[in-house]
């Protein structure tokens, strides 16, 4: 079958720069395995995109046949690692915990409801009339925004770690383009998005780039009051 091993490869691609975050960075490496897990779970999630999102070839043609697949736990375990803690790499600022008077602000009240926003609205957008890329999309941003209302501190991390992930992915992107012309049109269900490309990705994918980077770079201390920690 044409493209056959295209997601798999793509998708296994991405334990790359994982792998590098990892030898490179040992203080990071149990960030890395927690968020990365987890966040491989929602891999499972991938008969939501299959077919109306997009419909890849896949190993053992699972997609096809069940809507699960193994690519999509790679991808997912591999990104969430990468989105965790990528902004932390570039800058060299480790992880530190939230003093018990930041944690007891007023601002906090509300922390449990910005934790969960993004996962319980996703539930009720996706049964809108839309694709289901869009709520996803949204429920991110969501989440980008709420962890910057209830820690100030994550706000620039958020955007900065989105712009840099964005970057990350739409190279990884550029590469279906350049090396494997004909995937995009094919695997993706363009008729049911904008039916635009950009240089020719599906902006689509751009903005799931920067929101899953604007909203992971900051779940990990979000999640466990840590924050970045700035070295004298």
């Amino acid at each position: 079958m044409k493209y056959h091993y295209v997601w798999l490869a793509w998708s296994s691609g991405f334990l790359l720069p994982w792998l590098a975050l990892y030898v490179t960075n040992p203080r990071f490496r149990p960030v890395m395995w927690r968020v990365s897990l987890v966040t491989g779970v929602f891999g499972l999630t991938e008969p939501i995109w299959v077919p109306e999102y997009w419909n890849p070839p896949s190993l053992f043609e699972l997609a096809q046949r069940t809507g699960f697949d193994i690519e999509s736990l790679i991808f997912s375990f591999a990104i969430g690692g990468i989105g965790a803690v990528l902004y932390n790499a570039l800058t060299k600022r480790p992880f530190g915990p939230v003093g018990a008077a930041e944690r007891s602000r007023p601002l906090h009240r509300f922390h449990s409801v910005a934790l969960w926003a993004p996962f319980v609205l996703f539930v009720a957008l996706y049964f809108l009339p839309w694709n289901p890329i869009y709520p996803a999309i949204v429920c991110m941003a969501i989440g980008g925004i709420a962890s910057a209302i209830c820690r100030p501190d994550l706000k620039v991390k958020g955007l900065v770690g989105g712009a840099v992930f964005l970057i990350v992915y739409a190279l990884f992107m550029l590469g279906l383009v350049w090396f494997m012309p004909g995937y995009i049109p094919q695997v993706w269900n363009l008729a049911a998005l904008s039916g635009l490309l950009v240089g020719g990705i599906p902006p689509e994918e751009l903005f799931f780039g920067f929101s899953f980077g604007w909203y992971w770079s900051g779940v990990y201390e979000h999640f466990t009051w840590r924050t970045s920690v700035t070295l004298a």
